[in-house]
């Protein structure tokens, strides 16, 4: 299967557990690797028949700025399932990091996979 990917999104949002945290809005970076076949659309050179990552991006953005997590996890998750259950994507694996969150290092984070359900016919 092929690789659909975004990398490196930055989005502005309320992240942490401190009090200081939930006064300030923090950078998160984000990669993300969605499975997707690219067979149909590299044929008809279609938008429509393609993942358009633009409308990921999108999505993303506007959820992950109105967000007010306390946990990467928890952010990392429900970004997850929003690609999952919106777009045509069967497989996602993401990485979220939260830079300069701990001195001397550039970023921690999470990184998860994920697959939609398979449905019972």
């Amino acid at each position: 299967m092929d690789i659909v990917f975004i990398e490196d999104l930055r989005i502005e949002t309320v992240i942490g557990i401190y009090d200081w945290e939930r006064r300030i809005r923090q950078t998160v970076a984000l990669d993300i690797e969605m499975r997707f076949d690219n067979t149909r659309p590299a044929a008809t050179d279609r938008i429509d028949d393609t993942l358009d990552y633009k409308a990921v991006s999108k999505r993303l953005i506007a959820f992950v700025e109105a967000s007010e997590f306390q946990l990467v996890e928890t952010l990392a998750e429900r970004c997850a399932a929003i690609i999952l259950d919106e777009f045509s994507v069967e497989h996602v694996r993401l990485r979220l990091a939260k830079p300069g969150a701990v001195r001397g290092s550039r970023a921690v984070g999470v990184q998860i996979e994920r697959e939609r359900p398979a449905t019972s016919a």
